[in-house]
């Protein structure tokens, strides 16, 4: 532990209150010193977590983690975008976006090269931390290049309020978690108040939801907000994660395609509303649909978590909706959950000691938490800390104007299910709202054939999976 030691002083988060950072600070001491409980590591069994390391290296696809570090993170220093220190350790940033497969073809091409365990790396090309999203966190949990927090000393007790789907959904084949994360992603409808309060008659979160209720009056209301000039969505696939989160079958059952009910009603409802031109079929991310963000938008509502909000939509850009603090959250039709970012120390790091000290930080100290919770709009991976909040009075959320969302996303993070993932989920949403594109826009004319294109891209990416004839 001897750079924990260094910087255990220097809190950026310290000033929060004295008596909590001294809390933390005894807790950094006896981290080491884990007695391991509920089946956790004992001393000896980590006695041997390596501190080498000169230089930290994370894996991160966007700026998210990178800021949770900087603003949250016990004695970090940045030195720019990519950089920083902590102690005596240089700390750097390897940035490649999530767009298509960059990040994760950067960072197989980077373990491949280091070896199994990164045993014959050298020392400043060893990879200590990589971030790893739900759409592919299997991929890497069920490989040796991903270590078991166990052995880093992190026991039961230590991630005791973490909500159990951000574990279960971290666990290899053998029950080991192999990554932690410091937020929960329940989903909810992020609306314009100015619009509610115009086409509806209010803006309230409650009075809303009854306008959107279900599928059904959901469709209806679409019809109104156009007979004023409003488009519900931006695009046909704002809605699709709600609906696929809400299957009762998988992607791939018996290495079989399955096209799940819910699956088939987006792809009807969707159709619909684009010929009434109440949404359009812009790709998530790119800057048509983004338009819909701005105050000079036209568009009603989005769906996602509370990283959304705070992350992807231009909160710090004069002239946004949120920065306007116009958004306001409720239910929505159906509930449902969307990524969120995970932890994971590599095998053969040689700075597991610090590594462990960031993990237990950022997604199990409460004072840090709710810190984060509180200056980033997140909503943190800590049962206690939201009852806290969601129970006070005095919490607003200043990017939706004052409201306490915790409650309503601690309602939906209880029914999140994990029963239906699998690791062809990626693959298959991407493909099959590509697919839907195409006879949304006119240049299929039936489902049938959207669903033909589907198929024979499906069996190109999955070799062995059947499709039927």
């Amino acid at each position: 532990m001897r750079k924990l030691k260094r910087f255990a002083a220097l809190s950026l988060v310290g000033m929060l209150a004295a008596s909590a950072f001294v809390g933390c600070s005894k807790k950094d001491s006896d981290d080491s010193k884990n007695t391991g409980n509920k089946g956790g590591n004992t001393t000896e069994e980590v006695a041997g977590l390596t501190d080498d390391g000169k230089l930290l290296n994370i894996y991160v696809w966007n700026d998210e983690f990178i800021s949770r570090m900087a603003d949250h993170y016990p004695g970090y220093q940045k030195v720019d975008a990519l950089t920083g220190k902590i102690g005596d350790v240089d700390v750097k940033f390897t940035k490649v976006p999530n767009e298509g497969t960059a990040y994760q073809d950067n960072l197989d091409k980077t373990l491949k090269t280091n070896g199994k365990n990164q045993a014959n790396a050298k020392a400043e090309d060893k990879i200590d931390i990589f971030l790893v999203e739900i759409d592919y966190i299997d991929k890497y949990i069920k490989t040796d290049y991903a270590a078991p927090v166990a052995e880093l000393g992190i026991t039961d007790s230590d991630i005791s309020k973490q909500y159990p789907y951000t574990q279960d959904v971290a666990k290899d084949d053998n029950g080991k978690l192999k990554a932690l994360s410091w937020q929960a992603c329940p989903g909810a409808l992020i609306y314009r108040a100015d619009v509610a309060k115009d086409v509806f008659g209010t803006d309230e979160p409650d009075k809303v939801q009854e306008f959107v209720k279900d599928w059904d009056t959901f469709a209806k209301s679409a019809a109104t907000l156009k007979e004023k000039g409003w488009n519900i969505t931006s695009s046909a696939n704002d809605t699709f994660r709600v609906f696929s989160n809400n299957v009762t079958s998988k992607w791939v059952e018996d290495k079989k395609i399955n096209i799940d009910e819910n699956i088939k009603k987006w792809a009807e409802m969707s159709k619909t509303m684009v010929d009434a031109k109440q949404t359009d079929t812009y790709d998530l991310w790119g800057s048509d649909w983004k338009n819909g963000m701005q105050m000079t938008g036209n568009v009603f509502c989005y769906f996602g978590p509370a990283w959304l909000i705070n992350f992807c939509m231009d909160a710090d850009k004069e002239g946004s909706v949120a920065n306007a603090k116009n958004y306001r959250v409720c239910k929505g039709p159906q509930g449902f959950f969307w990524g969120g970012s995970w932890i994971v120390c590599c095998a053969g790091s040689d700075n597991k000691s610090l590594v462990k000290d960031i993990m237990l930080k950022l997604t199990t100290d409460d004072a840090i938490m709710e810190d984060i919770c509180k200056k980033d709009s997140d909503f943190v991976n800590n049962t206690a800390v939201n009852k806290k909040l969601a129970e006070g009075t005095d919490f607003k959320m200043d990017l939706l104007n004052g409201q306490n969302p915790i409650g309503l996303w601690s309602e939906g993070v209880a029914s999140i299910s994990l029963k239906y993932l699998t690791k062809y989920d990626q693959g298959c949403n991407e493909g099959f709202q590509a697919a839907m594109k195409d006879w949304f826009t006119g240049n299929y004319k039936t489902y049938d054939e959207a669903l033909a294109k589907f198929y024979t891209e499906i069996s190109d990416k999955y070799p062995g999976i059947e499709v039927p004839s």
